[in-house]
């Protein structure tokens, strides 16, 4: 071939390598836009090969948004495993702030909201890299990510302090995420295989290319052996299976009907519940009734009826005092758990007129439905005339006054249970801690009462051998309603027991087998992928370098 020739199709070449490498196409110029605001077409974005993808100002706003991305993606995940626990940090932000609003799902809608922006921004750095275009984050996505970061960081850190025991759900959630979010985390990283292999069969600095594969690879290779520290009791053969946890009315069935009242007990009847859980103090003059907090504010109309007396302790006031309180209109203007459209016109007027409840009333309710009872006994306050004689003047109405079985009675209260089984043996006695085998069979204890949180199989296993049945607190989520299901836990405690008893199998329950085919089909395909990908930017680069040299470049 003549030397005019090859000049000739070096000519001919030239346009066509450049346009490869350099040609802004439309999809590429709308990324530019949305990530940079550049929406001109501008020559020399594109980078060439040996060139570092960014600056370094923008390399530490890459970083920057990567941070935020990752913090972003935990608070999100943390928060959406703390539904189960909404209503008590809404009742706790009341407590602090006065006045009642969801402020969980204020919380939950701002890191939606910010995940989703974050994601947006790394994928739109994702797909330019893919495309070999420089970063040029623009100063307000600058800003809006040093606000993310600054919202996951003071979220995480306030939430911790605050609610610190809701890690301890995020652990347990794990038990059941863990195999979906190893495949997540491996389609994640396959996804990145395609701008890795990239940058690095054009970075000319061996030490830099090298870097990042290995960076790329340890991850990759972490995600893929995750499941060996993954448990979960869920992942079990199905005839292993124990029965599904019966439901514990927790004061009531607080969703459909105000706490602590005769109809929210009455819903969770209706419901399926074997036992009614609720909390008993003793009014001025000995009348024992259902309330859960210290004071009357939050449940009952008390700043209305008694305004220079509303922050007053509960058990201060007499029984003609509390009767004429309104316990269920605040449950209608709250709406606490979001449900009170759901109810038929009938309910939502009866929820609004329903008085305080004695522990007769609710005592006598179970005796007709033949339902199992469970109670925090709250020892009056300094000063209170039945301070010293709390639990006879409550032993007193379960005996003297009711109709119900002792064999009904769940007894919770630890302070002089030696005495309350010398009035009674036939109560079933309870303990709210997890003692030793050898000490709750010494106090007759054949129950635990014990926050979800606390939750193992081994745990439930060891006193199940000796007789001792476990019930668990506050269980809302049918996730964890499964995985105490799995855990082989006898009872759970529940806000909805209409919900859980619609439970019909376990989620997330597979099989070790079905497990184990799960892991290695993500693995392998993900392994070919990532192959594939690499395999193809080798021969890209080895076809760009060969119309180089023949072009003259």
């Amino acid at each position: 071939m003549t030397d005019s020739t090859c000049t000739r199709v070096s000519e001919f070449l030239r346009p066509m390598v450049s346009m490869w490498r350099v040609e802004r196409r439309p999809l590429t110029s709308c990324l530019l836009g949305l990530y940079s605001c550049r929406w001109r077409r501008q020559e020399g974005s594109s980078v060439r090969p040996g060139d570092c993808c960014c600056s370094k100002w923008e390399g530490a706003s890459f970083a920057a948004l990567t941070a935020a991305f990752c913090l972003t993606l935990l608070f999100l995940y943390f928060w959406t495993q703390a539904k189960n626990d909404y209503n008590n940090f809404d009742w706790f932000t009341y407590g602090i702030l006065g006045f009642w609003w969801a402020w969980s799902l204020v919380l939950l809608v701002i890191a939606v909201v910010l995940f989703s922006y974050m994601a947006a921004l790394m994928l739109l750095a994702v797909c330019l890299l893919s495309r070999r275009q420089r970063l040029s984050l623009h100063w307000t996505h600058k800003i809006g990510v040093m606000l993310s970061l600054m919202f996951a960081i003071a979220a995480t850190a306030v939430v911790s302090a605050m609610w610190a025991l809701e890690w301890l759900t995020v652990r347990l959630s794990f038990q059941v995420t863990a195999p979906y979010l190893h495949v997540g985390a491996v389609a994640l990283m396959t996804g990145l295989a395609w701008p890795v292999a990239l940058h690095f069969f054009h970075m000319i600095k061996i030490i830099k290319r090298y870097l990042i594969l290995v960076v790329y690879l340890s991850v990759l290779l972490a995600f893929y052996l995750i499941p060996l520290g993954t448990y979960s009791p869920c992942i079990r053969e199905r005839n292993t299976l124990g029965p599904p946890p019966t439901l514990f009315g927790h004061r009531g069935a607080p969703m459909t009907a105000p706490e602590n009242t005769l109809m929210a007990f009455e819903k969770a009847v209706e419901a399926g519940c074997e036992c009614l859980e609720t909390d008993v103090a003793i009014s001025y003059d000995g009348v024992p009734f259902l309330m859960h907090d210290r004071t009357l504010r939050r449940t009952t109309n008390v700043d209305e009826v008694f305004p220079n007396h509303a922050d007053r302790v509960s058990d201060m006031f007499s029984w003609l005092e509390l009767r004429r309180l309104n316990a269920g209109a605040w449950f209608l203007s709250t709406d606490p758990y979001g449900t009170v459209s759901s109810l038929a016109a009938e309910d939502r007027r009866r929820a609004g007129e329903q008085p305080v409840c004695t522990l007769l009333e609710y005592l006598e309710l179970a005796t007709g439905t033949d339902k199992l009872v469970m109670f925090d006994l709250y020892k009056p306050s300094q000063g209170h005339p039945y301070r010293n004689n709390w639990i006879e003047r409550t032993l007193d109405v379960i005996l003297h006054q009711s109709s119900i079985k002792p064999s009904q009675v769940l007894w919770l209260q630890s302070e002089g249970r030696n005495f309350v089984q010398e009035q009674e043996v036939d109560f079933q006695q309870t303990s709210g801690s997890a003692y030793s085998i050898l000490d709750l069979q010494s106090n007759n204890i054949s129950r635990l009462n014990l926050h979800y949180t606390s939750m193992s199989v081994h745990l439930i296993s060891h006193y199940a051998a000796a007789n001792i049945t476990t019930n668990l607190y506050v269980i809302n989520e049918a996730w964890l309603y499964s995985l105490a299901w799995c855990s082989g836990a006898h009872s759970v405690t529940t806000n909805d027991p209409h919900r859980l008893k619609a439970v019909k199998w376990p989620l997330f329950l597979m099989t070790p087998d079905e497990y184990m085919m799960m892991w290695l089909v993500t693995d392998v395909l993900s392994l070919m992928l990532v192959i594939t990908v690499f395999t193809f930017h080798w021969r890209r680069a080895a076809r760009l370098a060969d119309l180089d040299l023949h072009s003259g470049f």
